[in-house]
């Protein structure tokens, strides 16, 4: 189990790296899927595991270093995560498993659709 969840880190760190993302799009259905846990359990994990942003902050300064980076913008967008991930959890702790899965894969679904279409 603990290679399981250091492989997960690792994959959700790398696409995190690549892509800018990681939480909700990997570490989220890694959880449900490969560790079996309720999508509100996958969700507070992931959200737990963003409190110990070692590797989010070395990617980060990555790209801070190559100017890709827009600093206060990211904080913005920090406080703004600080809110809604209260309120999310708020909503998320008291709504069925089945309709946190199913909404997730909706989310997921419209947002590939998306990308794909431009």
């Amino acid at each position: 189990m603990i290679l399981l969840l250091l492989a997960i880190g690792v994959g959700a760190g790398v696409l995190s790296g690549i892509f800018g993302i990681g939480g909700g799009i990997v570490v989220v259905p890694a959880l449900i899927y490969l560790v079996k846990m309720t999508p509100q359990q996958a969700a507070g994990t992931s959200l737990a595991a963003l409190v110990l942003p070692l590797g989010a902050a070395i990617g980060a300064a990555t790209y801070y270093r190559a100017g890709h980076l827009q600093l206060m913008d990211a904080l913005l967008i920090a406080v703004g995560m600080a809110a809604g991930a209260y309120f999310g959890a708020q909503i998320a702790t008291n709504v069925d498993a089945t309709v946190l899965r199913r909404a997730f894969a909706l989310l997921m679904v419209g947002m590939a659709v998306k990308m794909w279409v431009g």
